[in-house]
Formats: structure tokens, sequence, C-alpha cells
């Protein structure tokens, strides 16, 4: 796993700052409201942070951006970033300053004067969040002297102890993100099905228990839907089972469930060529189920979550399924395949039911990069949220505002199941081009019990993008980790368990 970079906390040392190395990071509310680090370090640079905070530069800096003075007179470090942010920052301010400093980092230690900064830990994670590459598919040079992750980042403040607390669930956040980035910019010959599998034992380390089912008890149990998808592939089909148990051991554990098509032509229903390079990251949903479960089992989440994913491969062979085909779920419901390429449905429609039949969660959550008629309606700033419980969405909703990650509740209704009535079975797996996202989500919902409270994240918008976003480089974006852990935190923890943490 691609490793975040370093981030602790010390005690300010205004007499360090003339030795510092790397780059030096002021946090300045206004040229008239100078910290005691700012005014040192305009004193060694004669006076050059003063006239920089006088220039249009300065002030016409938002919150949370930056300019900065390259190598600069009277200190050894190679440039000193200056940083608008108020002394009562929000999250999201500091985040964006992390975020802005990461840009210029590159492979500099980087030590920021954060002083008071409540947020100052809020500031070390964006800093990691943005400060991500995905290396493994290069050739390192001879010459290299690491990723442009390489140099540590160090708060300077004013109370080490409380933000190095701060900072403990936060590096167990940045790890979880970067799981999931690696798993989603992974290619499908090096993430098949077995190797996902193999990924995901490595979280027993963590204390998580992993259980890999294999086709023939996937047959033994009757998921025909999941299997019918791997038919085509030489990859087997595989459903993982995660389980974390830190909260109490007769308390109902969340679910989370994710599709993970490791790569999707879209079977008979075949894909265009342009842009199917793309499908590797069909597998999002599972890669943000690992990532969650990796956090909570990081931090040492004191609550019960199982996260279960489906791993598929959609290809074409003798084997595969056709159009037209009859396929039979878990549940017994029988589903006419009318396109290959709405296979992630298929997938999760097993998955759920067996969720429901083993564990009786407390409620249950899934992901997937399902539609491209999510990105249609929402683009690629907000994630498509359908639920049949306003409790549950709404704390999923709050979770994912609260993290800066863009979600949006989307519509269910009778009149758009209608569209899934089939003529030969008892459903089909589509309902035509319009409302694309909805009859899918529709189709999930047949495989939920009324009584479980159910979150359908449609996250094929936003799981991986062609610019940077809020915290992430172009690429894989880790979307929903910072999330559903807020979600588990503010949710499933009970108050009692956090008075046991603070004991």
């Amino acid at each position: 796993m691609t490793t975040p970079v370093s981030l602790s906390a010390q005690l300010m040392d205004l007499d360090a700052c003339a030795t510092l190395e790397g780059r030096i990071a002021l946090l300045v509310d206004g040229p008239d409201a100078l910290d005691a680090a700012t005014r040192r370090v305009n004193r060694l640079t004669k006076g050059a942070v003063a006239r920089l905070l006088a220039s249009d530069r300065f002030s016409k800096l938002k919150p949370g951006e930056t300019v900065s003075l390259a190598f600069p007179a009277g200190l050894q470090a190679e440039a000193v970033d200056i940083v608008r942010l108020p002394r009562r920052a929000t999250l999201a301010e500091a985040r964006k300053a992390g975020v802005g400093l990461a840009k210029l980092k590159g492979k500099a230690a980087l030590t920021v004067m954060a002083g008071t900064q409540r947020h100052a830990a809020e500031l070390g994670l964006g800093v990691a969040l943005r400060a991500y590459a995905y290396e493994d598919m290069k050739t390192p040079a001879k010459d290299a002297a690491g990723t442009a992750a390489t140099g540590a980042v160090t708060l300077m403040v004013g109370k080490p102890d409380e933000i190095e607390a701060a900072l403990v669930p936060l590096r167990a956040a940045a790890e979880g993100v970067f799981l999931t980035r690696d798993l989603i910019s992974a290619p499908a010959n090096i993430l098949t099905t077995t190797s996902f599998a193999a990924r995901l034992e490595e979280l027993r380390e963590l204390g998580v228990e992993v259980e890999v089912l294999e086709e023939a008890a996937l047959e033994q149990l009757g998921m025909g839907s999941l299997l019918s998808v791997g038919h085509g592939s030489d990859s087997p089909s595989k459903v993982v089972v995660m389980q974390w148990k830190g909260g109490a051991n007769d308390a109902a554990p969340l679910a989370l469930v994710g599709k993970g098509v490791v790569f999707d032509t879209g079977g008979y229903s075949l894909k265009p060529a342009g842009g199917m390079e793309d499908m590797t990251m069909d597998m999002g949903g599972a890669g943000v189920v690992a990532g969650v479960m990796h956090t909570l089992a990081r931090r040492g989440a004191r609550a019960n979550v199982v996260g279960l994913v489906g791993l598929v491969e959609n290809m074409i062979s003798g084997r595969a399924t056709r159009p037209g085909d009859v396929v039979r779920a878990m549940k017994g419901d029988t589903i006419e395949v009318i396109n290959t390429d709405a296979e992630g449905r298929l997938v999760l429609a097993d998955v759920l039911w067996y969720a429901q039949e083993r564990f009786k969660p407390a409620g249950m959550i899934d992901l997937a990069t399902l539609t491209g008629a999510i990105i249609i309606a929402l683009g690629h700033e907000k994630a498509g949220v359908f639920s049949n419980d306003d409790a549950l969405c709404n704390a999923v909703l709050k979770a994912a505002e609260t993290e800066g990650e863009g979600a949006w509740r989307m519509p269910l209704g009778a009149a758009y199941d209608k569209k899934l009535k089939s003529q030969i079975a008892d459903m089909k797996n589509v309902g035509g081009r319009d409302a694309g996202s909805i009859t899918a989500a529709q189709f999930l919902q047949r495989f939920v019990n009324e009584s479980t409270p159910w979150v359908h994240l449609d996250i094929a918008g936003v799981a991986s993008v062609k610019a940077e976003t809020a915290y992430a480089p172009q690429g894989a974006s880790g979307w929903g980790v910072l999330a559903l852990n807020r979600l588990v935190a503010d949710r499933f923890e009970t108050k009692a368990d956090a008075a046991k943490d603070k004991a």
C-alpha cells in the first residue's frame, strides 16, 4: 500500500526557524495579525514576509490559499509558504490549506508553524491526502530519492500532545483512503479477483476477521445472479467477508457491501472501445469498503461493522451469460438479463441478500460504480444516494457533507419499479435508458428487507475522475472512506463506548 506522508506534532520552537530545511509554512489571518512565528521569520528575512503580506498577491487570497517566498535570505529553508487562514478556521478551510501546501511540497520536508490553530491536525490530513501518487507500476529511476510524499510533515504547535492525539484517527483515515486509491488505480491484470481477495486477507494483521467464499460455496448458497456475471472469465468469482468486532458482543453490525467488478467489458453487451481501459475502476465500491474496514481497524473503532464484497470479472467467452438468459438469485427470484453490461446489480443482489440472511444488520450501505446515468444527473461532484430509511440516509448525507465528500439524495418510487417488469421472469435487470440510476436502485431494493435500513451509493461519477478533486490528484479519489468512517463514529459507536475510551 502507498504509505501516507509522515505526520507529527512538536512543541513550537522559534529558535529553530533559521535552520529548518525544506519548506516552512506560516499561517496568517491578515497583515496586521501576525503570530510569534510569523514575526520571527519576518525578522530573519529582513521584512520580506511583511512586504508580501502588504501586497496585492496576499490581499487576493481566499482562506486556505497560499503564496510563497522562494529561497528567502536569512533562512536555510528553500521556501516560505504563507497561508491565509483565520485563527478560527473551519475544518474545510484547514484541510484546503493542507492540500495547497501538499501541491507545493514536492519531496521536501515541510514544517508548519501552526501555533494555536485549532484544526492543525486537519491541516496535516489535507497535506497527507493530497500528497499521493500511484507509482506501483512505474520503474523507479536509479537516482530516485523517493515519491513526492517522501519529506516528513511537522506541525509546530503550542500543545503537541493534543495534536498528536488528534492525528491518530486521521492517520488511520489517510491509510484507508490510500488503500482504496491503490486498489482502484491497479490495472486489471494485477488486481484480479484472486489477488484482490489476497489483499483483503492482509486485513487480518489489523484484527479483522476475513473469510473468502469460493465459487463452490457460492453455488451452494444459490448465488446464481452473482455467478452469472463471472461465467465468461477465467478468474474465479468470490465473495469476501470482513468482520470488525469492536463493539458490544450482542450489537448488530453495520453492513457495508461493495461491488467488485475487477474489469468490465460489458460482456456480450460490449462497451465501446474508447474509454474501456477505465473499467479497471469498476471495483470502486469494493475498494471503498476495503478502505473503510482498514480505517476502522487501524483506529480501533468501538463498533461492529461487517464488510462484504463481491469480486467478479465481466468477460466474454463461450460460457458467458447472454442477453435474454434467465438467472436465479440467492433470494429465489428469477432475473431476465436484458443487458449484460448491467452486471453490478446482479452482483450486489446476492451479496445484499446474503448480508441480511447471515448478519441481520442494524443498517446496510452498498457502494457501486453502478450507472453512467448518475454521471449525467450529478456529474463528478456528487454521489447519488438512494434509501428506504430517512434517518440512516440523513446520517450518511451529514457525514459526507462534514467530510467534504459530495452526495445528493435521489428518489425511489413504485412507478420506476414497474419498468423492471419481465414477461418471462420475476424481473428484468434494466428498465430502459430513462431514469437509469433510479431503476438500478429499484432493482437493488427488491433484495432489501423492508425492516432493514438501507442506503445505496452510486459512486460512478466520483470514484475515479479525470481532474483533481478537493483532496486528491487526478485519478482514484477514495471518495466515501472519510464519510463512512465518520458515520460509524457518529452513529454506531455508542456513548458508553466513547466514555470507555476517555477513561
